[in-house]
């Protein structure tokens, strides 16, 4: 849908910006994207490229669009038609590289940047974080080398006590909370608000999440046995008695996982998307979401008579269509079993983009034992 019109000096007025495309008074007051409302329900958003062929690549929830040329200038640009309610990465390709929106300032580490609808819910506590250069995040001053006997190999993992320390709450995938969205700011943002109590964040990061996230007690041992000790003797204050899981997609299963076959350990879990579509063979299957629905999770939450012990938040995009029904069966199964359940929607696909918001409020619900179902 062009809403563009063919020629003239204001080319693309209808997005706020004046000017012919390619002069200096154009790529000066240059800022997208830029949404207008579309013809029968949701926006048309503008996108702007200087100099040479690109398409933008959306983070799941579409293919790649090109960009087309206008005119003879140095402007490329594209009218892309967007659902209601939606934040999403992307990022601007050009040949093999990839680049952050040079005339937006919302980034997600140096080579990325984020689009969010109109009608996108805020995400209090998330700043702005700029792109390229602009785009170092502070990082937790303390860090603990991990070598692992149970998993093999080393990571760094970081702590941060969010407002003096607390409760941990165990980041999986941790290294995207810390180089993409800063994660560290916003905890401690949110519990210098109010709105949650101080905690201690531990981030952990993956190094074969298709291995270690999938239903296996490996990672798991690990954490209990060697890497909740080390925090304990970190230096940092944290309550490793007092433990809530948070993890996205595959982190999201992980994480489910744990709450079932390690109760002791984890009973609170906040999870964004998780990838219950997985069975031990779907990765080896052309289509590893066209398995049965709610996948291993799903047969055993059928098996599990009373999880009254478990408190759940379940997050998941409302634009991850083929997501969905996995998702919503495992929430219901859940809910029978007698587990204190929380479902919410966020206004995104697959994508950490959308998942942010959920992170930090439904951490905050795990630990509030008077929050309603």
């Amino acid at each position: 849908m062009r809403l563009g019109a063919a020629d003239g000096e204001n080319a693309f007025a209808g997005f706020g910006l004046p000017g012919a495309p390619g002069t200096d008074e154009f790529w000066a007051a240059a800022r997208t994207p830029a949404s207008v409302p579309a013809d029968g329900g949701g926006w048309v958003t503008l996108f702007l490229w200087r100099g040479s062929p690109a398409s933008i690549g959306f983070e799941s929830w579409s293919e790649p669009v090109a960009l087309r040329r206008w005119g003879d200038t140095d402007c490329w640009y594209a009218e892309v038609r967007m659902p209601e309610r939606l934040r999403v990465t992307y990022q601007l390709l050009v040949g093999d590289a990839a680049h952050a929106d040079p005339f937006n300032p919302a980034g997600a580490g140096g080579d990325r940047s984020i689009a969010a609808t109109p009608d996108a819910p805020a995400q209090p506590h998330w700043p702005v974080i700029g792109t390229g250069a602009d785009a170092v995040l502070p990082l937790p001053r303390t860090r603990i080398r991990w070598s692992s006997e149970r998993l093999g190999g080393r990571r760094t993992v970081r702590v941060h006590p969010a407002g003096g320390g607390g409760p941990v709450v165990l980041l999986l995938d941790g290294d995207d909370w810390l180089y993409l969205h800063p994660a560290m700011t916003a905890f401690d943002s949110a519990v210098a608000s109010g709105e949650m109590p101080a905690v201690t964040l531990v981030f952990l990061p993956s190094k074969d999440r298709e291995t270690e996230f999938g239903c296996g007690p490996a990672l798991w041992e690990a954490i209990r046995d060697e890497l909740l000790p080390l925090v304990a003797e970190s230096g940092v204050p944290a309550d490793v008695d007092q433990l809530v899981v948070a993890g996205q997609s595959m982190g999201g299963l992980s994480a489910m996982y744990a709450a079932l076959e390690f109760p002791d350990l984890v009973s609170r879990v906040a999870c964004q998307s998780g990838s219950f579509w997985w069975t031990p063979d779907a990765m080896d299957l052309p289509d590893p979401l066209g398995g049965p629905v709610g996948g291993t999770v799903a047969a055993w939450l059928r098996e599990r008579p009373d999880l009254s012990g478990l408190r759940i938040a379940f997050d998941v995009g409302e634009h991850e269509t083929r997501m969905l029904p996995h998702c919503e069966l495992t929430e219901t199964l859940a809910t029978r079993t007698g587990a204190t359940v929380r479902v919410s929607r966020s206004a995104s696909g697959h994508d950490r983009a959308g998942w942010r918001h959920a992170l930090l409020r439904d951490v905050a619900w795990a630990f509030d034992e008077q929050a309603a179902r």
